[in-house]
């Protein structure tokens, strides 16, 4: 289900009635790029059957997919027809065009060719559980979990703010301590894949690939002054990522001893139910552990009020990353 994931804190949450959402979903359902539309939105059915509902409860865990569809010309082709368009307008007036014509030009050939552009579509999983009050977007940037994390506070209402999960250890610094003295946290296993991130203007790089790491060398880059930026970690013997600096878990993948374990009976629903219940058993799991071998999570300290405007918040609420919009 998750190749790579993003986690995310439910700081607050008053979740409404499950068709409540559904409805709200609905409204933002997606639909196929226009003609001359470079992009669209919206949500689909999780379990991919058409007509389903747009947020699945399997166990109490919640299941959402947003789609994403573009549409984009290539960059070559447009520079030719743009350059064909000035120079017959050179011709015609003796003067090429320059500037914010060139711009408009541009743009009225991009509009002319995005209904023969062939639309490209990507689909981000997300897994809501409102006990543990975990939120995971599956996706390995944060720029595309934060797209994903807006829409999800406008639409699942009941005041829902989150925050992307921060630790008292940084990731770097943690990975940095396991790889020196070649000893994973307990219950994890360091694997054969790291990169290793010099932090200045040069960003001399080093990595390892299929490569064992507990080694003298990896620990003098590391003396030398150079950062992990990626480590692959096993847990369990059951779940194998890789660890990024920012704290995303990326290549996601459940090992064989959980795989062995599945039955065909399970496979009636066509594997959605068995899928979600083993993959969110096993991350449930693996979260709070991972959390706790990075220090446990950071505490966020509220400021005082401040004096000049009683009516103002505390700094911490004015920071929070992603509050709630009216519903």
């Amino acid at each position: 289900m998750f190749k790579n994931a993003l986690v995310y804190r439910i700081e607050h949450w008053v979740a409404p009635p499950l068709a409540e959402i559904e409805q709200r979903l609905q409204g933002a359902r997606f639909v196929e790029c226009g003609a001359s539309q470079p992009e669209s939105v919206g949500w689909v059915e999780p379990r991919g059957e058409k007509h389903a509902a747009l947020i699945e409860s399997v166990g109490g865990q919640l299941i959402l997919q947003l789609c994403t569809e573009t549409k984009a010309v290539p960059g070559g082709v447009i520079k030719v027809q743009v350059q064909q368009r000035l120079d017959a307008i050179e011709k015609d007036t003796g003067r090429r065009p320059k500037g914010k014509l060139v711009k408009e030009l541009k743009e009225e050939v991009i509009h002319a060719l995005l209904p023969r552009a062939f639309p490209k579509r990507s689909d981000t999983l997300v897994w809501v559980d409102p006990k543990a009050q975990w939120l995971l977007v599956g996706a390995g940037s944060a720029k595309k979990g934060d797209a994903v994390v807006t829409r999800l506070i406008e639409l699942l209402g009941g005041g829902l703010k989150l925050a992307l999960v921060q630790t008292a250890l940084s990731p770097a610094t943690a990975m940095a301590t396991w790889l020196a003295e070649q000893e994973a946290p307990a219950g994890f296993n360091i694997d054969r894949e790291c990169e290793l991130k010099q932090p200045d203007s040069e960003k001399a790089t080093v990595r390892y690939a299929r490569h064992t790491l507990d080694i003298a060398e990896v620990g003098e880059h590391i003396k030398q002054g150079k950062m992990p930026t990626q480590l692959a970690l096993s847990w369990g013997e059951r779940v194998s990522f890789v660890l990024s600096e920012a704290l995303t878990l990326k290549k996601i993948k459940l090992l064989d001893v959980v795989l062995e374990g599945r039955s065909s009976a399970t496979r009636e629903d066509g594997g959605f139910d068995a899928d979600v219940a083993l993959v969110t058993g096993e991350l449930q799991r693996l979260i709070p552990d991972l959390v706790a071998a990075l220090g446990g999570l950071q505490e966020r300290v509220a400021a005082a009020p401040l004096p000049s405007s009683p009516a103002h918040g505390t700094a911490e609420d004015e920071a929070a990353p992603w509050d709630s919009v009216p519903a």
